[in-house]
C-alpha cells in the first residue's frame, strides 16, 4: 500500500470515531437538559402547591411519601397562621447528577396585612429509577418555617400597642381603662341546673340561657357562651352569687369605660369584640377575637385610638421564642371639646322625662365647641346629634332675623294675631286656639302667634328663610363636627305661598336637630355665626370655622325678644332659672298624621356663655315640657 493510501485510511478511521464521540456528548447533553428541567419543574410544582395550600392538586411528587401526607403536615403546622394569602417564588435550580437543590422564598400574609418572609431550601431527586423528578423533604424537622421542629405547630397572634384616649375639653380621659368581667357559660361543666340559676342572678328571662346551653351541646362546641359583662362595681355585687356556680366563669379584662354605664351614650359608644361585619368591612384590619371600638366615637375613631396592630409567629415547641414579630404602633388621643360637668348636667336634666325619648345639646358661646351631649335613658340612637325633627316655633327666630334684616317689622310693628289666618285657602291656627288682638311684634314673639308670622309670610321671598337659616349658622357644617352622621338644619327655598306659611312657624319641609338649634342659639348670643365642633384632633376634613358676622342691629333687637319671652311670654317657667337671666324661644312641632297631630316640644336659648337646646318626643308644648328639662340642666351646672 502506498504511502497516500495509507494515510487516507487513517484519516477515515478518525472522522469515525470523532463522529461516535459527539454522538455520546450530544446524547449526554440531551439528558443533562431533560435532568434540569424535571428537577425545576419538581420545584416549581411544589411552590405552587404552597401558594394555593394544596400539594395533591398541583401535581407535585415527594420521595418516599404522599402528596397527601404532605398536605396533612402542612396544614397542621400553619393552619394557625390564618386565611391570608401566601406567595412563594421558586430560586434557581442547581443539579449535581441525581441531586437537584434550590430554595422557595415565602411570604406569608400574616393577620392585619403583615408579611412574614423567609427562604427555605428544597431538595429533589429522582424518584426512582427512570421516574420523574420528585421533591425530598428532610428526615427531620419541618420544611415549613426556619427553626420549625418536626411535628411542632405555628401560630399567629395579634399585638396591640396602648390604646389612645377620648379626651374632654381639658385633656382628661372620658373614657379611662378600667377592668370588666365577661360572664360567659363553659358548655363542658356547666349543667342545666347552674344555668337556671344564673338567670336569676344576672336578671335574663328563664330558660333562654339554658336554651343556648342545650343548643351548644346538641352541637358540640366547646366554645364560652357569651352571657353579659359587668364593670367591678357591678361584679362585686354579684360576685358571691358566681362564685358558686359551677361551669360559669369571668375572665377578667381591661377596656376603655366612662363613669357610668349610660354617660355619654350613645355619643362616645362602646369597646368590644369585633363581629363578622366589621371583620369583613376592615380589609383586613381586624381578624375574629380582636376587641375595637363598635359604636360612637370609639368606633369611628378606632384606627386613630387603637394604633396599627403588630403580630407575632411561634412555635408550638417554643411559645416563649418568636419565629417572628413586628411591634405595634401605639394608637392616639383623641380630642373632645365636651365637658364633664355640662354633660352630667344634661344626663340629669333629660333623666327627668324617664321613658319619654328626650334630648339636650350645649354648645360653648364663645368657641362655638359642643359642651354636652344628653340623650335621655330611652336610648336608641343618638337623637341629639342626628335626630332630624320639625323645630316648629323655635325656627321663628330665624324668620325674625329675616323680617328684621329685611326690614319688615321692627319690635314695637303692630302684627294681628287672630285666632285663624288663611294663605293660599290653607289654615293656621295658634296653640289652643289662642288670640291677642292686635299687639306688637315683640308680643307676637314672646307668645308665639303663629297666625302673625304666617301672616308676615306674605311679605318674604321665597328665599329669605333659607338665607337667614344660613347666616345664623343653622345649616351646612354637618361634616365638620367630627361625627358620624352629625345632621344641621335643612331649610331648603320656599316653592310656594303656602310651602313658606308653614315654614315661616318652623314646620313644612324644615327639619333641625338639638344640636343644630343650639347653635342657632350661640349665634345669636354670640353676634356671629360659628359651626360647632365636637372632635377637634384629628381635625375633621374640610371644617372651616371662621366667624360669619350677623347684622348688628338685627341681633340686638333678637336678643330683647328672646328676653322677653322668658320675662313674660311661655317661657317664664325659666324666669327664676339658677346662673342668671336667660333668653330663648319656646317650640311647640306638630308631626305625623293623627288628628289633632302629635308634638314634640323644644326650647332653645342662651345663659351667659352657654347656649342650649332641649327636645322632648310627643311633649304638650315647649313651654311646660321642655322649658322645665332646661332649667333642671341650669341648675344641675351651676353646683358644678
Amino acid at each position: 500500500m502506498d504511502r497516500r493510501a495509507l494515510v487516507g485510511s487513517v484519516a477515515a478511521v478518525v472522522v469515525v470515531a470523532a463522529a461516535a464521540g459527539g454522538g455520546l456528548w450530544w446524547q449526554r447533553s440531551e439528558a443533562a437538559k431533560t435532568s434540569d428541567r424535571e428537577a425545576a419543574a419538581a420545584v416549581d410544582a411544589f411552590a405552587a402547591g404552597w401558594a394555593r395550600r394544596s400539594f395533591p392538586k398541583s401535581g407535585v411528587r415527594f420521595a418516599g411519601t404522599t402528596a397527601q401526607a404532605v398536605q396533612d403536615s402542612f396544614t397542621k403546622a400553619t393552619q394557625g397562621l390564618g386565611s391570608g394569602p401566601v406567595k412563594v417564588e421558586p430560586g434557581t435550580v442547581n443539579r449535581k447528577g441525581d441531586r437537584a437543590t434550590s430554595t422557595v422564598a415565602v411570604t406569608w400574609t400574616l393577620p392585619g396585612g403583615v408579611p412574614w418572609s423567609y427562604d427555605v431550601p428544597v431538595t429533589a431527586k429522582p424518584a426512582g429509577s427512570g421516574d420523574a423528578w420528585a421533591v425530598s423533604l428532610p428526615a427531620s424537622g419541618a420544611i415549613w418555617a426556619p427553626g420549625l421542629g418536626s411535628g411542632a405547630t405555628l401560630s399567629a397572634s395579634r399585638t396591640w400597642g396602648q390604646r389612645g384616649d377620648l379626651l374632654d375639653r381639658d385633656g382628661q380621659p372620658l373614657m379611662p381603662v378600667g377592668k370588666v368581667y365577661p360572664v360567659q357559660i363553659d358548655p363542658s361543666r356547666a349543667t342545666v341546673a347552674t344555668v337556671r340559676q344564673l338567670e336569676k342572678v344576672v336578671d335574663e328571662p328563664a330558660g333562654s340561657l339554658v336554651a343556648k346551653l342545650e343548643a351548644a351541646t346538641k352541637s358540640g362546641s366547646k366554645a364560652p357562651i357569651a352571657v353579659i359583662t359587668y364593670r367591678e362595681s357591678d361584679f362585686q355585687q354579684r360576685k358571691a352569687a358566681l362564685d358558686g356556680l359551677k361551669g360559669i366563669i369571668y375572665p377578667v379584662r381591661e377596656q376603655p369605660l366612662a363613669r357610668t354605664r349610660t354617660f355619654g351614650q350613645p355619643l362616645l359608644g362602646s369597646y368590644g369584640p369585633v363581629n363578622a361585619e366589621q371583620v369583613s368591612a376592615s380589609k383586613g384590619r381586624y381578624v375574629a377575637g380582636d376587641y375595637a371600638g363598635v359604636s360612637g366615637l370609639q368606633g369611628r375613631y378606632d384606627a386613630e385610638l387603637a394604633g396599627t396592630p403588630g403580630v407575632q409567629v411561634i412555635s408550638s415547641a417554643k411559645p416563649d421564642s418568636p419565629l417572628f414579630s413586628k411591634d405595634a404602633v401605639d394608637g392616639k388621643d383623641v380630642q373632645t371639646t365636651l365637658s364633664p360637668d355640662a354633660q352630667t348636667a344634661a344626663e340629669s336634666a333629660v333623666a327627668r322625662t324617664g321613658s319619654v325619648p328626650s334630648a339636650l345639646v350645649a354648645v360653648d358661646v364663645k368657641t362655638g365647641d359642643v359642651l354636652a351631649s344628653a340623650n335621655s335613658a330611652a336610648l336608641g340612637f343618638d337623637r341629639a346629634l342626628t335626630g332630624q325633627y320639625p323645630p316648629g316655633s323655635s325656627f321663628k327666630i330665624v324668620s325674625t332675623y329675616a323680617l328684621l334684616t329685611g326690614g319688615k317689622v321692627t319690635p314695637t310693628t303692630s302684627v294681628d294675631c287672630p285666632e285663624k289666618f288663611v294663605v293660599d285657602g290653607r289654615s293656621y291656627k295658634n296653640y289652643e286656639g289662642e288670640s291677642f288682638g292686635k299687639p306688637d311684634f315683640a308680643t307676637d314673639f314672646a307668645h308665639s302667634c303663629n297666625t302673625a308670622f304666617v301672616k308676615l309670610s306674605t311679605d318674604l321671598g321665597d328665599g329669605d328663610l333659607s338665607k337667614a337659616a344660613d347666616a345664623l349658622g343653622l345649616t351646612g357644617w354637618a361634616k365638620g363636627v367630627g361625627v358620624g352622621n352629625a345632621f344641621a338644619a335643612s331649610v331648603p327655598t320656599n316653592n310656594g305661598k303656602t310651602d313658606k306659611a308653614s315654614a315661616m312657624i318652623g314646620q313644612g319641609r324644615n327639619l333641625t336637630s338639638p344640636l343644630a338649634l343650639a347653635t342657632l342659639a350661640a349665634s345669636v348670643a354670640r353676634g356671629s355665626a360659628i359651626p360647632p365642633a365636637l372632635v377637634t384632633e384629628p381635625a375633621p376634613a374640610g371644617a372651616d370655622r371662621t366667624p360669619r358676622p350677623l347684622d348688628a342691629g338685627a341681633v340686638k333687637e333678637l336678643r330683647a325678644l328672646m328676653r322677653q319671652v322668658v320675662t313674660g311670654g311661655t317661657g317664664t317657667v325659666l324666669r327664676d332659672a339658677p346662673g342668671g337671666p336667660v333668653s330663648g324661644k319656646t317650640g311647640t312641632a306638630e308631626f305625623g298624621s293623627a288628628n289633632p297631630p302629635e308634638t314634640h316640644a323644644w326650647f332653645v336659648g342662651y345663659q351667659g356663655d352657654v347656649a342650649f337646646a332641649a327636645l322632648v318626643e310627643k311633649g304638650k308644648s315647649g313651654g311646660t315640657v321642655a322649658a322645665p328639662v332646661v332649667k333642671d340642666f341650669l341648675a344641675a351646672l351651676a353646683k358644678k
